[in-house]
């Protein structure tokens, strides 16, 4: 399936290339404390890895460690020498493989100086229908249902961040509005990432689950 989406936006202000150095940092984001590697406190068992088997080829990948946590693949924009970050009014699209073991925890969000989090989508296996879509910079939530969202489906993304109302739409159809908006003067950077669930939210991962992977192969941002 290809992405259904009419794109009047002009061309992209960006085109995510995540082996370009320049776009993407590896292995490290402020969102986790004193920059990673781990971070426990939000239910995570991530240790951030650099390696860019992880992460580079658009495909997001953990395995999991001797002691327990797991080799995970995260890139931001953030400290990037490109810095490019997301501003309100932006229209981001963005195309996804869901992972199908328990315990993975994909993700594609923003995030800077400790919030300004939109949550393009969350997702976890265990509720394999579901689909997490967030505003935590002004408040607002949805889970999505539909029949189309599977473990191991391509999923079709387009999130137009609005002063007043962030828009979220899933495989072409409005999924939800959440008429609180990011604000005029909203911007972050973006963040892509696989992490794995310590259990206290959703399952860990079963004892034989040695890795996990899920993948992005489309991600734009437009500027009307």
């Amino acid at each position: 399936m290809s992405a259904n989406f009419p794109s009047p936006h002009g061309p992209p202000v960006f085109t995510a290339d995540f082996s370009s150095e320049d776009q993407w940092v590896a292995g490290r984001s402020w969102a986790y404390p004193d920059g990673g590697p781990t971070n426990p406190g939000d239910d995570k068992l991530d240790h951030l890895t650099p390696d860019p088997a992880y992460s580079r080829s658009g495909v997001f990948r953990a395995t999991r460690m001797p002691q327990g946590t797991w080799y995970t693949g995260l890139l931001t924009t953030e400290g990037s020498p490109g810095d490019f970050m997301v501003r309100t009014g932006d229209i981001l699209q963005t195309r996804v493989r869901l992972p199908r073991e328990v315990g993975a925890w994909p993700a594609i969000w923003t995030w800077l100086d400790g919030g300004s989090e939109i949550d393009v989508f969350e997702y976890h296996p265990d509720n394999p229908d579901l689909l997490e879509l967030s505003n935590h910079v002004n408040g607002g939530e949805h889970y999505y249902r539909h029949k189309a969202i599977r473990p191991g489906a391509w999923v079709d993304f387009e999130v137009h961040l609005g002063a007043r109302s962030v828009v979220w739409y899933v495989n072409g159809t409005r999924a939800f509005a959440d008429r609180t908006g990011v604000g005029r003067q909203w911007q972050a950077h973006l963040i892509v990432n696989l992490s794995v669930c310590a259990g206290r939210y959703h399952p860990p991962p079963e004892p034989a689950t040695r890795s996990m992977s899920y993948e992005v192969t489309r991600l734009l941002v437009y500027r009307p």
